[in-house]
């Protein structure tokens, strides 16, 4: 545990692969209790007992989750505030990025199922873990809420389709608005937009699409899962109070705004 670290609950969607799972031990480790889920019943077992290896049963929590269907995502969080606690850190990392037989599809010949489906997901699946955690965080006088977007959402997208950009780059909307509602209960609501990180999303790393963005990256190498977990585990602590809509890169310099 880390020395002064108040210790909250936390809930990672997405939170057994990748960056979610990086996250979740990052969490586990300052003090925190985590509930972590996903739709992949393998993934949640294997997370669920790693986690559970690592730190106990009773500070980690892994449940197989669809965020497409919203009395599961009601029923999860009912079952986390009972065993684990109402929560104070919320990171929104689920999503998914389909792609066709030849990368992603043109606008033109996007379907309305995939479009519909990204969106369910990655957009409106983060709005109902907020819409769970919000009134007692407001009742509590203190939350963390973290979105995990994508260098797609801030730039040209030149790997992602549509239906992702627009849903990443729309997270951003959504905090903006968090900040101004929520921001005065002493809740903070920021997006970090990873760029290119090994995890299951991207595939290999000998792909020919990542050998390209390597070539794009100034610090010479892909990003690791515990780059955008150590961000994170930032802002939802209680040294990032006063860090609040903030947008964050963690993509090893491919992407510098002015």
């Amino acid at each position: 545990m880390n020395p002064g670290c108040i210790p909250r609950v936390a809930v990672v969607s997405g939170g057994t692969t990748g960056i979610g799972l990086a996250t979740a031990f990052r969490l586990l480790k300052a003090g925190h209790r985590v509930a972590v889920f996903s739709h992949g019943e393998a993934s949640v077992t294997a997370a669920g007992a790693a986690l559970a290896e690592a730190f106990g049963t009773e500070r980690s929590l892994a449940r197989k989750v669809d965020l497409r269907e919203p009395a599961a995502v009601d029923s999860f969080f009912g079952e986390v505030a009972r065993v684990l606690g109402a929560p104070g850190i919320l990171v929104c990392n689920a999503g998914i990025s389909p792609k066709g037989p030849d990368g992603p599809l043109h606008v033109a010949d996007l379907t309305l199922e995939e479009w519909n489906e990204v969106l369910a997901v990655n957009l409106t699946g983060t709005m109902l873990c907020c819409r769970a955690v919000l009134p007692a965080m407001k009742e509590s006088g203190y939350g963390r809420v973290i979105f995990v977007g994508s260098l797609a959402g801030r730039t040209r997208p030149r790997i992602a389709g549509a239906s992702y950009a627009t849903s990443k780059a729309a997270l951003s909307g959504l905090s903006r608005v968090m900040v101004s509602q929520y921001g005065p209960y002493g809740i903070t609501s920021n997006v970090v937009a990873p760029g290119r990180i090994l995890t299951p999303l991207i595939g290999s790393p000998q792909s020919k699409t990542n050998i390209d963005a390597l070539a794009r990256i100034p610090g010479g190498r892909l990003g690791a899962p515990d780059d955008v977990a150590a961000v994170i585990a930032f802002l939802a602590s209680e040294d990032a109070g006063f860090v609040n809509g903030a947008i964050i890169d963690v993509n090893g310099g491919e992407f510098t705004p002015s």
